[in-house]
Parts: structure tokens; C-alpha cells; sequence
């Protein structure tokens, strides 16, 4: 049977990387610490170099990049529409003309 997904916070794992970053710990020394596999301290790490300050946006937020991404395909996706609709009238109107 699987065990429930724990959720942690952003502020547990900042913690949790800087005891490996800043305080020289090794990844199996501070999962055993706080109880959590050595493997996802190291995802936390990896996530944290790649990112920055960024890299644990919260529940239901997103990375500024990936809040910049999702706006342009919104407004890419309107503009297309857009277009088709300008598209169908402008082949209505000359028909009308005929």
C-alpha cells in the first residue's frame, strides 16, 4: 500500500539546503536529521543551484519564468483567434462586394 505524499514547506526546505550548503553537512546526515530520504534533500539541492531563491515557489505558485511562459501562451493563443475571426470577415465582406 502507498504511503501519502508528504507535502513540506518552503521555509523547511530552504532550511534543509542551507544544512547542506552553508553548514557542510552531508545530504544522508541531514535527511536523517529531519527524517526525510537523503535522495530528496539532493533534488532539493539540485533544485535550489539551478534556481535560485526561485526554485520552491510555494503551493499553486509558479516560477517567474514559468508565470512569464504561461502568460504568452495566453496571449499567443487570443491573437490567434483573433486573427481567424479578422481572417473570416475580412473573406466575408468580399464576398458581399460581388
Amino acid at each position: 500500500m502507498n504511503t501519502p505524499r508528504r507535502k513540506y514547506s518552503k521555509e523547511f526546505r530552504e532550511e534543509a539546503v542551507k544544512m547542506v550548503v552553508e553548514g557542510g553537512l552531508s545530504k544522508a546526515q541531514v535527511g536523517r536529521r529531519l527524517g526525510v530520504h537523503q535522495t530528496q534533500i539532493g533534488n532539493w539541492v539540485q533544485a535550489f543551484k539551478a534556481d535560485g531563491a526561485a526554485a520552491f515557489p510555494g503551493n499553486g505558485k509558479l516560477k517567474p519564468q514559468d508565470e512569464a511562459v504561461r502568460r504568452l501562451e495566453k496571449e499567443n493563443r487570443e491573437l490567434r483567434q483573433e486573427n481567424e475571426f479578422l481572417k473570416k470577415t475580412a473573406s466575408f465582406f468580399a464576398s458581399q462586394k460581388k
